[in-house]
């Protein structure tokens, strides 16, 4: 995997991560168990890419792992990168099983048109607005024509991209159109999105995009 620029805020989001790692697998590890919304995406997202033949499928910002192993479950031939060592040696342990790399999102060590799935499950919420247009662009190259791509991220009530004190490091909420444009900008048809309202203990409204790499110039059907 790509190593990580230095004094970036890669390297920012990673220590920070890095140092509350333990305590935010104890948190997140069960709380797919509370959302039976945000597991229904996750079902359509997994029953779409078993009807499109199956195949790899990268959980980017895997963290401790817990959703790559859910997906797993979901019969998905699943892996998980993340930008935190620390969190990928608590992956590894928790679920040996399974395959955890560390790397960024944006710069992996990817065949073009390697994977069948990307999932994005509130891992793109630090990157800096300005930054974000070329992760769309890598997870177009990385994904198989006709691969879909699923973002979950805390949504802005409507309002533009806002930033707020999320509580490992700073982080950004995005109106549900104005992730779709760019996902479209870069290449992605729109399959369906969910937006749902906070559960106890949340702040924010969540968004949900599940997305389709089209088929571009050669990579016709």
């Amino acid at each position: 995997m790509t190593e990580l620029a230095p004094s970036s805020y890669l390297e920012t989001t990673a220590d920070a991560y890095g140092a509350v790692a333990s305590l935010y697998a104890d948190l997140a590890r069960d709380s797919l168990g509370e959302l039976p919304l945000d597991r229904s995406f996750l079902a359509v997202f997994a029953e779409l890419v078993t009807a499109a033949g199956g195949g790899p499928v990268a959980e980017l910002g895997c963290g401790p792992g817990y959703l790559t192993a859910h997906l797993r479950d979901l019969g998905l031939d699943a892996f998980g990168v993340d930008l935190s060592p620390v969190m990928i040696d608590l992956a590894r342990r928790a679920y040996p099983d399974l395959r955890f790399e560390v790397g960024s999102m944006d710069a992996l060590d990817l065949a073009d048109g390697e994977l069948r799935g990307i999932v994005s499950w509130y891992s793109v919420i630090h990157t800096p607005p300005g930054e974000l247009p070329p992760y769309f662009a890598e997870f177009r190259r990385m994904l198989a024509p006709g691969g879909h791509l699923l973002l979950a991220f805390f949504e802005s009530e409507g309002g533009p991209v806002a930033a707020f004190d999320h509580k490992v490091t700073t982080a950004y909420r995005w109106p549900l159109d104005g992730l779709a444009d760019m996902a479209r900008e870069a290449g992605f048809t729109e399959v369906g999105r969910m937006l749902r309202e906070p559960c106890e203990g949340e702040r924010f409204r969540r968004g949900h995009l599940l997305m389709r790499r089209a088929y571009g110039e050669g990579n016709e059907k």
